[in-house]
């Protein structure tokens, strides 16, 4: 589902409900289970048909349908997409209804089984850059959630860009009215995709976290805040990295949550990495005498959100909400919503720390960085304390759709509700304590404001290592 990447344009196009497949990668026919037939998914605007050794996604609005991603079934009820995701499909007493789960993500998508596919998943979908126009046009129409918060009368953009599409409009004149039409959301989780060619926006004064950023800000930290450190580690290719600081405190790393196990490496092994790494620096010797542990996530490109509560499960040992989850599920109406799915954190069975916490959060906190410290906002037990700037602003698991021409696009469609049923989708989580993050004049002047604040936070008697 949400794939981790360097940048935000990146994690937008690569993260899909379904990875694709090709149909030759369909495994031999099994005998008919319970699962096979065509199913509704409550929310997404998706139809799937499962059986023949395979599962095949339709994506559809009220103008189209689209045939999307497929999967090759490995077991009853189980299928596994080209990069290692395991999805699971397990219906209700009397077949009719039925969940999906998929091992990278949380929660589940709901299915209802219908008679048959609708007939315009039957013909083949028009290729008239009008008919793509439409499409995009309806899939944001039905699904997005925002554009109240966001300030954006979609109807008159329709207006407005309908007219400028016309037979012999281009690839690359379509691609720029696209990018017009979708800038004015600043939303992280929308991003067009033709060939080389992505548009995508960050939220106006931030920064994506990007590979030179993610570089840049390293070797300050190396240099600057943990040049008197001792146990510096890397681990999970890099993406996680702690350090022992001065007055028995800890320092954690986090640039996002995937990528630790090498491209496409299954689920399972991007958790034996993340538990080798915690493992290791969760040891009973520190856990004992730590006094806090700073949890950077400053620039984090995000990625799975189960690895982040597989985090979280390690910094509890009582169990909790982390947050609920609800899809958009009227395609008339956005305040209609499915049923909020909590989603639970579990004490890990493994050595936890369960003290105080300081979590330096800015605006390329993105994503799953963004889900993990939303699952930190209730820890029970050790004191919590949020340091910087706001977060990104976007959570949702994003849709991938695909247009006749070729082109890709993408969008969110969910919310994370806090146990009071706030969201912080556009606005970012806010600091509790507000310091600047990575500005020009902190490296200038050799300051890290955030990490300095949280060390005098978890230890004001000691000395700070910056």
């Amino acid at each position: 589902m949400r794939i981790v990447t360097a940048a935000v344009a990146a994690l937008a196009l690569a993260a899909t409900a379904l990875p694709a497949a090709s149909a030759a990668s369909a495994a031999p026919q099994d005998p008919p289970s319970a699962t096979d037939g065509v199913w509704r998914m409550d929310g997404y605007g998706t139809l799937l048909v499962l059986g023949g050794g395979a599962l095949r996604e339709y994506q559809t609005t009220a103008v189209s349908c689209v045939e999307g991603d497929s999967a090759r079934q490995t077991g009853p009820g189980t299928y596994t997409t080209p990069d290692g995701t395991a999805l699971t499909v397990r219906t209700t007493p009397g077949r009719a209804h039925a969940r999906l789960a998929a091992d990278r993500s949380v929660g589940h998508r709901w299915l209802t089984r219908i008679r048959a596919l609708p007939a315009a998943c039957t013909r083949p979908p028009a290729t008239d850059p009008r008919a793509d126009f439409d499409v995009l046009w309806q899939t944001f129409e039905e699904n997005y959630p925002f554009f109240a918060q966001k300030g954006v009368d979609w109807h008159a953009v329709r207006d407005r860009y309908r007219p400028q599409v016309h037979r012999n409009t281009t690839r690359a004149e379509l691609f720029d009215i696209f990018s017009r039409m979708l800038r004015p959301l600043h939303d992280a989780h929308v991003a067009v995709k033709d060939g080389d060619r992505v548009f995508a926006e960050v939220r106006p004064g931030t920064e994506p976290p990007g590979k030179e950023l993610d570089a840049k800000v390293k070797e300050f930290i190396l240099a600057r805040d943990l040049k008197d450190a001792t146990g510096l580690q890397d681990f999970a290719a890099g993406r996680i990295t702690y350090a022992d600081l001065r007055g028995d405190l800890g320092y954690l790393r986090i640039s996002g949550f995937g990528g630790y196990a090498g491209a496409d490496a299954p689920y399972t092994a991007e958790q034996a990495e993340l538990d080798r790494a915690l493992d290791t620096v969760l040891t009973p010797g520190r856990t004992r005498h730590l006094k806090g542990l700073i949890i950077d996530l400053r620039v984090n490109g995000g990625g799975s959100d189960a690895l982040g509560l597989r985090i979280a499960a390690r910094l509890t040992d009582t169990p909790y909400t982390a947050y609920a989850k609800r899809v958009r599920n009227d395609p008339a109406d956005p305040a209609r919503h499915t049923r909020p799915e909590p989603v639970p954190v579990v004490p890990a069975a493994a050595t936890r720390y369960t003290g105080p916490v300081a979590v330096l959060t800015g605006g390329s906190t993105v994503s799953a960085g963004e889900t993990f410290t939303q699952a930190l906002l209730d820890r029970p037990g050790g004191r919590t304390v949020r340091i910087g700037r706001p977060t990104q602003g976007v959570f949702s698991d994003v849709m991938m759709r695909y247009l006749a021409d070729g082109m890709l696009f993408v969008l969110p469609n969910e919310e994370y509700l806090t146990r009071t049923g706030r969201t912080f989708d556009g606005t970012g989580i806010p600091p509790q304590l507000t310091e600047p993050v990575f500005t020009e004049e902190e490296f200038a002047h050799d300051r890290d404001s955030a990490f300095d604040r949280a060390v005098g936070v978890l230890a004001p008697r000691s000395p700070s290592s910056g």
